[in-house]
């Protein structure tokens, strides 16, 4: 019999905090369901005590999931122990992950205590956690870069103090796996009552080691990885998810262990995450990129005509790839439009709605015949997002020619008044962005432009995405049509509405 090695997913807390990327509750919950039916083990929900926005969210999580345990961060404070504590109630199985930093460097110049003060409140964040759930997790924050010996003392304790999971990051990317791997099998070698708990590592890819760090770890010893979908992350992100699992199932040889996770669900999972965030998933990436089950070289094209195994080593099948399937069309009915949304993960909280995204889905059908999944999930990311919307794009007109400056004339509900704007740009694209926002007057810094086709094929949506900086505060605005002009705006009003959104989160780094 195989070891269980527990997938940790922190798409939505560790994941969020990407620049940009923040969820709403509703978004989180989408999520969290499609992790479930991936059969994540346990799904980090959030961090209560960041903000109101951030408690509801991991409350509805925690109300939602059934099957995966749900987990709530805290630093070692007693008002964020308690504030994770009732987020998770409704929890079918409640996890909560406290953290102290441990290094010399976040000791003295972050948290500036000694090192008997950190184990002191390290021991009381455990047990105070330990009066909301038998299930707490304690890491020692950028154990990359502590004392051995430090670690043992503060790992010991916490074990003592409750703790049933202990966790090992490499906070900042500065472990190479040789070393992380060592180091995991010397902690469970040296510290008295290992046994009594779960070694668990949690990796970032400063330095590109993130998934094989995690699974150096793995091999010597640790039984959770925490990870996130599409590697998303601060920084240069997480260990991919996708990347350590299908690792782990693909190399059954060399790891004594095995996931229970449906690999089927992963690219659906990808998808979802890239929709909702904006963060698009490049071509090359492991796993779940455009082209990581393509052949464009002769030799390796007709070697896998011969003998998939020739140059593939996993089944695109058993990862979610398949020819994409046009599931609905215009003459399809409201019935069939709610079933398939349920199967992507999607429920409908009222009538209105539903009429609201039928509607849209019947003019998006008019515009393109073949309508794919990945098109009905952009088109529930619009409709979700426009919920409470301080801005509402009504209509737009460009004109652009060979020659001419393009001209742009944009009308904009301003909390339920209508305004017009006219701009000149030297596309059609910056005519449009400038005319909102001569209506808006916003004054944030356009930092990202991106566009990428949803779908194949000259009637594809475009899918856009916008990043707006002030303030100190960074989000992402999609949008999506097959008008990549109209896909801008509506992405630059997302953006927008995301700022007028004053819930802004703590870091719980802070």
């Amino acid at each position: 019999m195989k070891d269980k090695l527990i997938i940790f997913d922190t798409t939505l807390r560790d994941g969020e905090q990407s620049p940009g990327a923040s969820m709403t509750r509703d978004e989180k919950v989408r999520i969290a369901r499609a992790l479930e039916r991936l059969k994540v083990d346990i799904i980090e929900a959030g961090f209560p005590a960041a903000s109101e926005g951030d408690f509801a969210a991991v409350q509805a999580v925690a109300e939602t999931v059934k099957n995966s345990t749900v987990c709530g961060l805290s630093r070692a404070l007693d008002r964020d122990i308690d504030r994770a504590g009732e987020a998770l109630k409704g929890a079918e199985r409640s996890r909560i992950h406290t953290f102290i930093a441990t290094s010399p460097i976040h000791m003295q110049m972050k948290l500036k205590m000694e090192p008997e003060q950190v184990i002191e409140y390290a021991v009381r964040a455990v047990k105070r956690a330990r009066q909301y759930t038998d299930d707490v997790e304690f890491s020692a924050e950028d154990a990359g870069r502590s004392d051995e010996d430090f670690l043992c003392r503060i790992l010991e304790a916490v074990i003592d103090a409750g703790a049933s999971t202990l966790n090992i990051p490499d906070t900042v990317g500065y472990s190479i796996p040789s070393e992380f791997g060592a180091t995991i099998a010397s902690l469970m070698q040296r510290i008295p009552n290992a046994d009594k708990a779960i070694f668990s590592v949690h990796c970032h890819n400063d330095l590109g080691m993130a998934v094989a760090n995690s699974l150096s770890a793995v091999m010597n010893g640790a039984r959770q990885v925490e990870c996130t979908i599409n590697g998303l992350g601060e920084r240069a992100g997480n260990a991919s998810l996708e990347e350590v699992v299908m690792a782990i199932k693909t190399r059954h040889d060399a790891f004594n262990c095995e996931t229970g996770l449906d690999t089927r669900e992963i690219l659906t999972c990808s998808k979802l995450v890239s929709s909702i965030t904006g963060f698009p998933v490049q071509p090359n990436k492991a796993i779940v990129g455009a082209n990581a089950f393509a052949h464009e070289s002769g030799i390796h094209q007709d070697g896998v005509l011969k003998n998939r195994e020739t140059y593939e080593i996993m089944r695109a099948e058993d990862v979610g790839w398949a020819a994409n399937r046009m599931v609905l069309g215009k003459h399809s009915g409201r019935n069939a439009f709610k079933s398939r949304m349920t199967e992507l993960g999607f429920e409908f909280h009222t009538e209105s709605e539903l009429n609201d995204a039928f509607y849209r889905f019947k003019q998006l059908a008019d515009k393109k015949h073949e309508i794919f999944d990945e098109d009905l999930q952009a088109l529930i990311t619009e409709v979700s997002a426009d919920a409470e919307d301080h801005f509402k794009l009504i209509a737009l007109k460009v004109c652009s020619e060979t020659g001419e400056t393009p001209q742009a004339s944009v009308t904009v509900n301003v909390d339920k008044n209508e305004l017009t704007g006219d701009a000149t740009g030297s596309g059609a694209v910056d005519a449009s962005l400038k005319a909102i926002e001569s209506i808006v007057q916003s004054g944030a810094v356009l930092e990202l432009y991106s566009v990428n086709n949803i779908t194949n094929g000259t009637d594809a949506q475009g899918d856009v995405t916008i990043r707006l900086a002030k303030g100190g505060r960074v989000v992402n605005g999609l949008g999506a049509d097959t008008d990549i002009v109209v896909a801008s705006a509506k992405a630059y009003i997302s953006a927008l509405n995301k700022l007028e959104d004053k819930g802004v989160k703590k870091h719980p780094q802070v």
